[in-house]
């Protein structure tokens, strides 16, 4: 692969997702309210979701959204609900204050990873951005699939590091926020971000 088109869609790449959506919103509440334990979870979920969503592109699902009105809406309701269901867990999480020793509460790998797995991996909008994002960047002169396995994993890498600089951030917040009553405001304002989240991929539309 060309090393000046690649250099290229990885800066498109790394632009697009620094901008926060909803995988993003998740990841940062998660992050603040279970500390940076939860990092390596949450960027593994991040990362899994994504290398879904992309091998679903590369297989059709992203060319059937395009065109299927009612797949689209079943996915994108799917992934609203959810984000709905965290929301409102996380405005509704009793907040007290948290000394040095219970910093972290016990939550499980497999919880954290699961949350940011299936925002990431049930965005419509995800999977048709990767089937009209990824060609843009294809040489035809030289072999597709190579070059969208090149594309395919720098995306991975990109996509993780992004999450985990959030989410490493986010934990290091969580030390200035151990009185109830900061802990209580985060809460709200985290759940009412998800809500948010969660309308506004109610409200896409197909391509």
């Amino acid at each position: 692969m060309n090393p000046e088109i690649w250099a290229a869609f990885a800066l498109a790449a790394a632009v697009i997702l620094v901008i926060p959506g909803p995988t993003i919103i998740l990841v940062v509440s998660q992050a603040v309210s279970h500390g940076r334990k939860s990092v390596i979870p949450l960027v593994l979920g991040v990362v899994s979701g994504d290398f879904t969503a992309m091998t679903f592109s590369l297989m059709g699902l992203g060319a059937l959204l395009s065109v299927s009105v009612t797949l689209f809406t079943i996915l994108k309701w799917i992934g609203a609900l959810y984000l709905f269901y965290i929301g409102i867990r996380m405005w509704r999480k009793p907040a007290e204050d948290v000394g040095e020793e219970t910093a972290v509460p016990k939550i499980s790998s497999w919880h954290l990873f699961r949350s940011s797995y299936i925002v990431t991996a049930l965005n419509p909008k995800g999977i048709a951005f990767f089937l009209a994002f990824l060609p843009q960047f294809v040489n035809p002169h030289e072999s597709a699939s190579a070059q969208l396995l090149i594309m395919g994993m720098t995306f991975l890498v990109l996509a993780g590091i992004n999450a985990a600089l959030y989410a490493v951030f986010a934990g290091h917040l969580r030390d200035s926020m151990r009185k109830g009553p900061v802990r209580k405001w985060f809460n709200r304002c985290g759940g009412s971000a998800l809500i948010g989240a969660g309308v506004l991929t109610a409200m896409q539309t197909g391509a």
